[in-house]
């Protein structure tokens, strides 16, 4: 018994018959149903020939379905993934193996005079057609089933899981799933959402119509489901108001398959399903840009990003970095992940087969240097000329600064007007600035301090538009939400603390946030930043908010645990600076549409860049000697709608008396 399971494991494991071998079998089985057919014929007909006739039909017949074959390619597909599309090119094969087979036994007739008339042929060929596309359709089936006997033998499925869609593509994921040589997913069937229950088959399984939540609850309690698998994101997404929702409610694993074509080993297919991401819950639509503006744009500049390595800075180093650029400099101070990113784009471009040490160094220059440093700072920019530059270096993370409210004016205000002013000073072409949306009424020092620095750059753009202030540099500023998957992102704590066993943390049950995804924001910067023609702030279009609460509910669920029960979820309370929603526009704004869809124009108040600078000037001095309470105090005086909440700076909006530095 056990020679016959290692047999079957060796059967089941072994890479794909060859395909001479299926040609051969083929073959014979087509010359084989030639042979019948003539026989039969012969008998009913009452008309008996010499065996050497049929000794000719029969090599006849098998050396025109060599031919044929090979021409037509049938023996090429896998017989266990087997299609209408493979019967059909069968087909096809036989009927000219057939028209091919009378002219030769016509012409063998004629030159050796054998006793074969001419009705007999004319009425075998025909009957020819239908028994061997019998035969070899009857011979794929057989071994189809063979080797699903072998398949149930041999596999110790562990995961019973319904297939989305009814289409192609879930047909041939249901296939590859099921004769995977590693598979452990037993598919028992398809699911689809419809508003009527249908009794349909696809490939020999059901196919479960779902109209109700109390319908896929009834399916999976009794079909034991374990799990879905899409076959693509698009998929899950277009359905994730109702059975990804579903699955989540009962516990059941959602996973998710990229496209068949992207699969690099078929036969290992159960190494590409990953369970699905938080981020595919936010039911976004794909973003779209304009590469070949941006393309334009960028061609043969030399690009800075400052804040290189984090994670809105890396992103855009990569996409950058995918043109036709002249150099990209990568600026940040610190130094392992600058060291991270310059890794990242080596090991891409051997892998890429571009790689060439000297203009590898000659494209990218990994720069360690402080935004607060202007020596340092103007140094550089003299020496390499950026022509465009994308400032992501910031102060990002609310509590923090409002624990260090001078280091947030030092680096995200002060930082901002040093690389500005750099910009200037070496004839910039375009400076894009990365904001936040926090930065609209803030009710924290991180928010009003990108809020200043928002003013400064709009207000030194529009010196120079009037002629007020020498030089040529437009200024654009960005305004987006929460990214995904970003340093001290929620997600990544939430999954820390799953991964913990819990408890999951959030501070409020009603606090909602916007969310985007790294690389999408990234697209929409870098189109924005080819729209710009100075002074802008472009907002960015978030989606519907996300209530954290929830979030954290549905990341406990797709790990696999209940909600509650098996791991808490606590509430902290807000935190110092925090608000229960982010606004993108504050209330004297209004928004202007532009060609995207996804990015609009914020028109807001417009500063006077002399008595910018002054202000500035007072708040750079209290900040740099750490004097919190008055360098928060002049923030509030540039920036009439900071109100402070949760926080030891609300005493300032009460009139309350500035204490001694903290």
């Amino acid at each position: 018994m056990s020679a016959l399971r290692r047999l079957c494991e060796n059967i089941v494991n072994s890479p794909y018959v060859s395909r001479w071998v299926v040609l051969g079998i083929d073959s014979v089985a087509s010359a084989v149903a030639t042979g019948i057919v003539y026989l039969t014929i012969g008998f009913f007909i009452r008309s008996s020939a010499p065996a050497m006739t049929y000794g000719c039909i029969l090599l006849s017949s098998f050396a025109v379905s060599t031919g044929i074959f090979l021409l037509c390619g049938t023996y090429k597909g896998i017989i266990r993934h087997t299609t209408m599309r493979e019967v059909w090119r069968i087909f096809l094969a036989v009927v000219l193996k057939s028209a091919v087979l009378l002219g030769v036994l016509c012409l063998l007739r004629s030159v050796f005079r054998m006793t074969l008339d001419a009705r007999k042929i004319a009425i075998g060929e025909m009957l020819d057609i239908m028994f061997s596309l019998f035969m070899l359709v009857t011979l794929r089936a057989v071994l189809i089933s063979i080797y699903g006997l072998f398949m149930d033998s041999v596999k110790r499925a562990t995961k019973r899981v319904l297939i989305y869609g009814e289409d192609n593509e879930s047909i041939s994921l249901a296939s590859y799933l099921a004769n995977s040589k590693y598979a452990e997913y037993r598919v028992i069937g398809y699911v689809v959402l419809g508003t009527k229950i249908k009794r349909l088959q696809l490939s020999g399984l059901p196919v479960y119509t779902i109209d109700s939540y109390a319908y896929f609850n009834e399916v999976i309690r009794k079909k034991g489901v374990n799990a879905i698998v899409f076959p693509d994101q698009k998929s899950a997404l277009e359905e994730k108001g109702r059975l990804i929702d579903y699955c989540i409610k009962e516990h059941i694993n959602v996973y998710l398959l990229p496209q068949l074509g992207k699969v690099s080993d078929p036969r290992n297919i159960t190494a590409h399903i990953r369970k699905i991401g938080v981020e595919e819950l936010l039911g976004r639509e794909e973003i779209t840009v304009n590469m070949g503006e941006i393309q334009q744009f960028l061609s043969g500049k030399v690009v800075l990003v400052t804040g290189a390595a984090g994670s809105i800075g890396s992103e855009l180093c990569r996409l950058i970095s995918g043109f036709d650029i002249g150099q990209l400099l990568l600026l940040d101070n610190a130094e392992t992940p600058l060291y991270n990113i310059q890794q990242e784009l080596t090991d891409r471009a051997h892998r890429n087969g571009t790689f060439d040490p000297e203009a590898f160094e000659r494209k990218y220059k990994f720069l360690i240097a402080d935004v607060r440093n202007r020596a340092r700072i103007e140094a550089l920019f003299d020496h390499y000329r950026p022509q465009i530059i994308f400032h992501a270096a910031a102060y990002k993370h609310v509590p923090m600064m409002e624990w260090n409210p001078c280091e947030a004016v030092n680096v995200n205000v002060m930082g901002t007007r040093i690389v500005a002013d750099a910009a200037v000073k070496i004839g910039t072409e375009k400076m894009i600035m990365i904001s936040t949306d926090k930065a609209v009424n803030p009710t924290n020092v991180m928010g009003a301090s990108k809020r200043i620095a928002e003013i400064y750059v709009q207000s030194l753009s529009r010196a120079i538009m009037s002629g007020e202030h020498e030089g040529r540099t437009k200024f654009v500023t960005t305004r987006f939400g929460n990214v995904l998957g970003s340093n001290g992102s929620v997600i990544l704590r939430f999954r820390e603390q799953i991964k913990a066993g819990g408890p999951v943390t959030v501070t409020h049950k009603d606090i909602i946030r916007y969310f985007m995804t790294i690389p999408e924001a990234c697209r929409l910067v870098l189109e924005a930043a080819t729209m710009g023609e100075g002074y802008e702030i472009f907002v960015f279009d978030m989606g519907e908010p996300v209530r954290i609460a929830r979030l954290a509910e549905n990341m406990i669920s797709l790990a696999g645990f209940k909600p509650g029960e098996e791991i808490q979820i606590e509430y902290t309370g807000l935190r110092p600076g925090e608000k229960l929603y982010e606004e993108l526009l504050n209330c004297q704004e209004h928004i202007i549409p532009t060609a995207n869809k996804k990015i609009s124009v914020a028109k807001v108040k417009e500063y006077k860049y002399t008595e910018v600078v002054s202000q500035l000037t007072e708040l750079k001095a209290h900040a740099k000697v750490a004097q919190t309470m008055e360098t928060v105090r002049i923030m509030k005086e540039i920036v009439p709608e900071f109100k402070s909440q949760n926080s030891v700076y609300s005493v300032l909006d009460d009139g309350g008396e500035v204490k001694a530095a903290v």
